[in-house]
């Protein structure tokens, strides 16, 4: 008689294949709520520092802690969550004192995987030229979070062509790390990004093209560069134009117990 698998008619599930059930069911729900908790983080709508409670999160997702959890900690491996030392999880902050050295090593990627792809003897642009499409698309409907997508792709495609798996893991990392200063960023344009970041790649794109590397190398550090200084001119605004000197001055005054 032929066997077989899984269990038969009629009959009760075997232990096995309930729990291989199980684990499929709390895999997909861990998916979900990573998705979700992803994409808050990302847009700003859960703020650096804010707390990820499993017991409301399970309550809000309708799921046991065990998918909360695990959500959790993939946010933990990619950065965008924190866990605490008492067992808490909390929103990664910004770190903005960090800023510098993570533009430095930005702003490196850039050139170096933008200058390889144009040494490359064979260059398959379709990737960047579909992720080109996406970021010029998504300025046009000032969708700011389809164009942090869209031009994230655009950059890993380049550093595909380049090929060294190091550069594209760090430039990955980096342009995820990034997301939120960049959705900051966008908003002080209302989402209306100017046309000339969709300018500034194509150059790109016209520079690998032709395989001009010093070109390329070129529009690289410029396109890093400004975006680098703008942000930084935003940041520095913000920062002077949120300090009331009148609070200042009291807290100053009663850091002096007067």
């Amino acid at each position: 008689m032929a066997k077989t698998g899984g269990m038969k008619a009629g009959s009760e599930p075997a232990e096995s294949d309930r729990g291989e059930e199980a684990v499929r069911v709390r895999g997909s729900g861990a998916r979900l709520v990573h998705a979700a908790l992803r994409g808050e983080i990302l847009a700003l709508r859960l703020s650096p520092g804010s707390p990820l409670d499993e017991t409301g999160l399970s309550e809000r997702f309708g799921m046991s802690r065990t998918p909360i959890r695990e959500a959790l900690q993939r946010l933990v491996a990619e950065g965008l969550a924190t866990a605490l030392p008492n067992r808490s999880t909390v929103v990664t902050p910004i770190d903005f004192a960090g800023l510098p050295a993570y533009f430095e090593a930005l702003s490196l990627m850039y050139r170096v995987t933008t200058r390889g792809a144009a040494l490359r003897p064979v260059r398959d642009l379709a990737a960047v030229r579909a992720s080109q499409a996406a970021f010029a698309a998504a300025v046009a409907a000032h969708d700011a979070m389809a164009m942090i997508e869209a031009n994230r792709e655009f950059h890993v495609a380049i550093a595909a062509i380049h090929g060294n798996e190091h550069f594209i893991a760090l430039f990955s990392r980096l342009l995820d790390q990034g997301r939120r200063i960049l959705r900051i960023y966008y908003s002080t344009f209302d989402d209306r990004l100017p046309r000339q970041y969709v300018e500034e790649h194509e150059a790109m794109i016209a520079a690998l093209e032709a395989g001009d590397a010093e070109r390329a190398d070129a529009l690289a550090s410029a396109h890093a560069r400004q975006i680098v200084r703008q942000i930084q001119d935003f940041m520095a605004r913000d920062v002077t134009a949120s300090i009331d000197l009148a609070e200042a001055d009291g807290q100053k005054e009663r850091l002096h117990g007067r």
